[in-house]
């Protein structure tokens, strides 16, 4: 029988990670140029696990969208299965991080918004969620003192740091886990800084963890 920690190694959590969680409205900035409310909870949406694109693959824009949006975010990668985790102990489920693209169709999103519809159409369709590799947690001591940089053809267009984040990394894993079990693989999206916009076909993407990783992508629109 083949053992299954062989099977399933960490630095490939994309390809049997099952939950991408993600946090909405985690950086002050990005309430102001979103026209949002502060809240006192974390928002929360999910992704497939067919919505990771992994360094190599494109990112596929919607057939149905015409605005499509990059959100840099900073990801959390567990360890190991969890279920309301008080917040002192949050960290040891941790296995590591990596950097995510929460890829918005905005125009789908506002729309959706303004009927009151969950926003599925806007955050979940197939590769919604370019990751870079995996960063074991002994290289980043502090999560919560990295910078965070996305171009787009060269030109900057997001930066932030992770010291501005509204909740926590420890507060949100103890919150997501009062609601949902978490497992081994699975990622969590802690929220993007200011700077969205748009992205086109043939647009190219870096994203970077100042000093620790560094992605790019391929913008494409599928046959379909």
């Amino acid at each position: 029988v083949r053992n299954m920690a062989v099977a399933r190694p960490l630095s490939r959590f994309w390809e049997w990670g099952k939950n991408i969680v993600c946090v909405g409205r985690n950086y002050a900035d990005h309430l102001k140029e979103m026209q949002s409310a502060v809240l006192s909870e974390p928002v929360l949406f999910l992704k497939p696990s067919t919505a990771y694109a992994p360094e190599g693959s494109p990112i596929l824009v919607p057939s149905y969208s015409r605005n499509l949006h990059h959100e840099l975010e900073l990801g959390v990668v567990m360890g190991k299965r969890c279920r309301a985790v008080p917040e002192a102990a949050a960290m040891d489920y941790v296995a590591g991080y990596a950097l995510c693209l929460d890829m918005t169709a905005r125009d789908v999103q506002d729309e959706c918004k303004k009927k009151g519809l969950p926003w599925t159409l806007a955050k979940s369709f197939t590769a919604s969620c370019p990751v870079s590799e995996f960063v074991p947690k002994e290289k980043i001591p502090d999560p919560h003192n990295l910078k965070l940089w996305l171009k787009v053809n060269g030109e900057l267009r997001q930066e932030g740091e992770t010291s501005s984040m509204i909740f926590s990394i420890p507060y949100i894993i103890s919150y997501v886990s009062k609601i949902m079990t978490l497992e081994e693989g699975d990622i969590i999206l802690t929220g993007t800084p200011k700077g969205v916009g748009p992205v086109k076909e043939n647009d190219e993407i870096q994203a970077g963890i100042h000093g620790v990783v560094s992605m790019r992508f391929k913008v494409e629109r599928p046959e379909y």
